[in-house]
């Protein structure tokens, strides 16, 4: 009878063996589980926070996208500091993304079947809608440049849009203190950043026009320093420079040869004297170098005068074909 009793606690031991076993492999697996559990929860909360910086940083950027005048500075210094890179193109650098039909159409010089020489006449000064009119009624291609906006004449940019072509006018620092006096006229010792965001603007101001030419500017543009400033600011718009060469010591042929630029510049100013025999006598020279080169530019002005000798100049054109400024 006393065998009994110990073999019961024998088989109470093993019982007991077998459970512990049982509990420590569970153990085991719940641990691996809880551990594989916060292993995938890191991986995925770091997956999240990548995914989260990831579109946090597209927004960034697609902010700085959107704001052009950040973005544009920054191009502005980067092409003062690395003007060879422009050297090398042969077109206006645009930074603005895609141009309009408009734009399209004034950077493309349209092509014709007349084998005349071509004549460009420029008329500057434009600021009001009565010179508009009156320049429209003479029914001849003729670009008009018309001022900036300016105390007298506060939305003088909306008259480029109810002409074909159009330029802009744009007041640079001469040799006359009257005359620098002008609304924003642009002086040489005024900064990069400055003369970029003149020219910005100009671009918003003016959308769909391509050309620009300068308002007096001898000394602008005979500084080579600041004229390569805004040439470059220019480029940088989209627009193209026409000198109106109001000084022989413009640097602006220089500049326009460095970047493989066409020159483009007047040829002759027809309204000096304001009687009509001598605008008459200036176009007879404008239509004999057109006729020695091809072409040639002319700049007047919207005086009463002009505008009659120019009303009564039919026969004195009708050996040139009278073109816009994007023709030539």
């Amino acid at each position: 009878m006393a065998i009994k009793p110990k073999k019961k606690k024998f088989v109470r031991k093993k019982s007991q063996k077998k459970a512990n076993q049982k509990w420590t492999v569970l153990i085991s697996i719940l641990s691996m589980t809880l551990f594989l559990f916060v292993g995938l929860a890191y991986y995925f909360t770091n997956d999240v926070n990548q995914n989260y910086s990831i579109k946090a940083l597209v927004d960034d950027l697609s902010k700085i996208k959107n704001n052009e005048r950040i973005v544009e500075k920054k191009i502005v210094k980067r092409v003062h500091r690395n003007t060879h890179v422009l050297v090398k193109k042969k077109t206006p650098f645009v930074e603005r993304g895609k141009e309009t039909k408009e734009e399209k159409k004034q950077n493309i010089p349209i092509t014709t079947q007349s084998k005349k020489p071509k004549l460009a006449i420029i008329i500057d000064d434009v600021h009001t809608k009565k010179q508009i009119e009156a320049l429209k009624k003479l029914k001849l291609h003729i670009t008009p440049s018309i001022f900036p906006p300016y105390v007298l004449s506060k939305h003088s940019n909306q008259l480029a849009e109810q002409v074909k072509h159009a330029m802009i006018h744009l007041p640079m620092e001469s040799g006359s203190k009257q005359f620098n006096t002008q609304y924003k006229t642009l002086m040489s010792f005024f900064s990069d950043e400055k003369l970029a965001d003149r020219v910005m603007e100009l671009r918003t101001l003016f959308p769909n026009v391509t050309y620009v030419n300068n308002h007096t500017g001898s000394v602008f543009t005979s500084n080579y320093k600041a004229m390569k400033k805004l040439y470059i600011a220019l480029k940088m718009e989209g627009f193209i420079f026409v000198d109106s060469l109001t000084s022989t010591s413009s640097k602006v042929r220089q500049i326009a040869h460095e970047f493989g630029d066409r020159y483009i510049k007047r040829d002759i100013f027809i309204d000096n004297i304001h009687t009509v025999k001598y605008i008459h006598n200036q176009l007879r020279k404008a239509v004999k170098k057109a006729k020695k080169k091809g072409y040639a530019i002319v700049i007047g002005h919207p005086h009463k005068t002009t505008i009659q000798a120019l009303a009564s100049a039919k026969k004195i054109l009708k050996d040139v074909e009278l073109v816009y400024i994007n023709e030539i």
